[in-house]
């Protein structure tokens, strides 16, 4: 295997040499590495050092590949790291990355459930080559205190492949022009209804879709009362395909209608899922202070992302402005003025992270209509 010392923050660290130009996933090398999660793991630093503050934490990086998310942590946060894979090459990779920065991690070469399975971490962080569905439930009892998880199979989480989505995550997902925030929602509830079976709940500090994956980074406390109110925060999102009318339910029996009220087409559903909020606003703040702090490759490009996640509304869909001005057969106004129009007319709104050409608000679907068309 050929490597090459790349550097990434402030630290070190040997990866495969990747053929350049090749068109191939970098799954196929001997070791995995992706460059193109550098913006990721630029903002997993800047979260997990905002959420350990002054702290001696434990975390462990359960996949580790070449080690390049925990050596990271370890160098660049400072905390108890234990780096996990059960590749032998990556095992020795992870080895020479912890020496190469002059580290106290710790390299465990352990089947990653087992692994869980045998010890508690304060932060445990799951970032696999595909789903996280596996790792799920060892991972909800193994954490203390900071979940972190990556999920790149999009297509099963967004209802592009809806039988994958329900056998994986236990839930109904559809593909509608909000299809990211669906994926992120149906993603947490499933680790929502897996953190509730050890009497855990959840607070979502960030939670993000950005091209092939999707990234949640949770606050965890134990406690069966604040597990039951959690709960309350899943429910089921109905949505008409035939005219855009959306709503949402709380509840795992919530009474759903069959018929759309706008238009009385057939209602589809989506869920269980997490109607929750996505962020805290006081974290992602801490968040945006350790951004602009440190020298980091995509500093810039996280700064925006997070910054706009720290404004976006709680609600749990968004609207495409392209779609509705399609239907109405205007000109789409620039964004701003939307966003300007919709409070206006007595209703929040906001720019979503999610997709650039979409709002959110609490706005009814006719309203936005009408003052669009104003």
């Amino acid at each position: 295997m050929q490597t090459e010392i790349i550097q990434e923050g402030s630290t070190k660290i040997i990866v495969p040499i990747l053929e350049k130009g090749a068109n191939y996933p970098p799954s196929s090398a001997p070791v995995f590495y992706n460059p193109r999660m550098e913006l990721c793991r630029d903002i997993g630093v800047a979260c997990v050092a905002a959420f350990a503050g002054k702290r001696e934490l434990s975390y462990v990086d359960v996949l580790g590949a070449t080690g390049i998310r925990g050596v990271r942590i370890a160098n660049e946060v400072g905390l108890d790291v234990t780096i996990n894979d059960w590749n032998q090459k990556a095992h020795e990779l992870i080895e020479k990355n912890i020496e190469l920065n002059q580290l106290n991690a710790k390299a465990m070469r352990k089947n990653a459930n087992v692994l869980l399975s045998e010890s508690h971490f304060d932060i445990v962080d799951i970032d696999p080559f595909g789903s996280p569905a596996p790792f799920l439930d060892a991972a909800c009892k193994s954490v203390n205190r900071m979940l972190c998880i990556t999920a790149t199979d999009t297509a099963p989480l967004c209802g592009a492949h809806k039988a994958s989505g329900i056998r994986k995550y236990g839930a109904i997902p559809l593909k509608t022009e909000y299809h990211p925030e669906m994926g992120v929602r149906i993603l947490l509830g499933a680790i929502v209804r897996s953190l509730a079976r050890y009497d855990k709940s959840v607070s979502p500090l960030l939670s993000y879709s950005r091209e092939h994956y999707f990234r949640v980074h949770l606050a965890v406390e134990k406690g069966a009362a604040k597990s039951n109110k959690m709960m309350e925060q899943i429910g089921f999102i109905c949505h008409c395909f035939g005219c855009g009318f959306r709503i949402w339910k709380y509840g795992l029996a919530a009474h759903m209608p069959e018929k759309c009220p706008s238009c009385a087409g057939t209602i589809s559903l989506a869920g269980p899922l997490w109607l929750g909020r996505l962020h805290d606003k006081e974290f992602c703040n801490l968040v945006l202070h350790e951004l602009e702090s440190r020298k980091l490759g995509t500093r810039e490009r996280a700064i925006k992302l997070v910054h706009l996640c720290t404004e976006e509304l709680d609600n749990p869909t968004y609207y495409d402005l392209h779609e509705i001005c399609k239907e109405l057969k205007i000109a789409p106004p620039p964004m701003e003025a939307v966003i300007k129009i919709v409070r206006k007319a007595g209703f929040k709104s906001s720019r979503t992270h999610f997709s650039g050409t979409s709002f959110k608000t609490d706005a009814p679907l006719n309203d936005i209509k009408e003052a669009l068309c104003r």
